[in-house]
């Protein structure tokens, strides 16, 4: 065989081969990824490599070849615009279609819910263990948190609507403490706007207050304004407000579960058995159900209620018959 032919023929194997490899790369491009599932979420860490990604992929039950994933992403330049957060993929993607999902960053948007009655302490605790949140707020005091949202308040406690916040992963807590501050403060304005007429409050921090009262006082929804009504006549008459979430507020973490005859008669700003009128700040975050009771109490004449033991409460006009409805509910009908 001469060496023209032996030539030729090599060159022939060598595009033999290198369109097989195409059409095999073509394909593994191209296919369908298979999948364990119908749709399958994965997380990318900020700062992961491609074979990172490719082993997440894996372990999230999408079988990819790590050492062609990697070659890809390298050719896809998918390092210069990779986001990190979730991703999700349905069934049917193929590995071009991946890696375009990847390099557009469509990450699944993150949530974050503020729940009614939790403290601001509640709050922050939450907002630190959550992994896709940016922890700009950690190491600030109260008085900084407030002026990096732009709040006036002195105080923190109840200036967050309770509700679920939308965020991409990254962002900073910091954006959904200025959310629900600006979400707080517009609910309690309209409600304000709104409210009926002769209200024992001086201002709208004012009723936000009872309102956190209401928020922990109510084990029915559909009680709150009556509730409300209750704290408001009390208020109306220069009667002590008497709520046990106030006294638990203010004992913090001194407050075992128990709350004792002596945590009742030991004065201090949040004790509401020793101290006439509302406490100086809100005891929770109220959400807008328990605002809009503070501003819309129920008329009634009710001045006392207490629990029936299974999440209603037993409103009572009297003292005499409140001490009644104490007997029958809490102390089992024993005096």
């Amino acid at each position: 065989m001469s060496l023209r032919r032996a030539l030729l023929l090599l060159f022939a194997l060598l595009l033999l081969v290198a369109a097989g490899v195409s059409a095999w790369a073509w394909h593994a491009y191209e296919r369908p990824l298979p999948m364990r599932a119908e749709r399958v979420e994965f997380r990318i860490a900020p700062g992961a490599t491609a074979r990172s990604i490719a082993r997440q992929l894996q372990a999230a039950g999408i079988d990819v070849n790590e050492t062609v994933f990697a070659v890809a992403a390298r050719y896809a330049k998918i390092a210069q615009s990779l986001r990190a957060g979730r991703y999700e993929l349905t069934r049917g993607t193929s590995l071009h279609q991946l890696l375009d999902k990847l390099r557009a960053g469509e990450t699944l948007r993150e949530r974050f819910t503020i729940v009614e009655g939790w403290t601001v302490r509640d709050l922050r605790t939450a907002l630190s263990a959550h992994p896709d949140l940016r922890q700009d707020s950690a190491a600030m005091t109260e008085s900084q948190l407030l002026r990096a949202i732009g709040a006036s308040e002195p105080q923190a406690e109840g200036l967050f609507a309770p509700d679920t916040y939308v965020f991409d992963a990254g962002n900073s807590d910091l954006d959904i403490l200025r959310q629900a501050y600006r979400s707080q403060l517009a609910i309690l304005q309209r409600a304000w706007e709104s409210r009926a007429a002769s209200l024992p409050y001086e201002s709208a921090y004012q009723a936000l207050i009872m309102a956190s009262i209401v928020e922990k006082e109510t084990g029915q929804s559909g009680e709150r304004s009556r509730i409300a009504g209750v704290f408001v006549n009390r208020l109306r008459r220069g009667m002590l407000l008497q709520t046990d979430p106030s006294v638990i507020y203010g004992l913090g973490e001194r407050f075992d579960g128990s709350l004792r005859k002596r945590d009742l008669v030991t004065d201090g700003p949040y004790n509401t058995y020793t101290r006439a009128g509302l406490p100086p700040t809100p005891i929770a975050l109220a959400g807008r159900a328990s605002v809009e009771a503070a501003l819309q109490p129920e008329p009634t004449r009710d001045l006392y209620f207490v629990a029936r033991g299974d999440g209603t409460s037993q409103f009572s006009e009297t003292l005499d018959q409140h001490n009644r409805a104490v007997t029958r509910y809490q102390l089992g009908g024993r005096r």
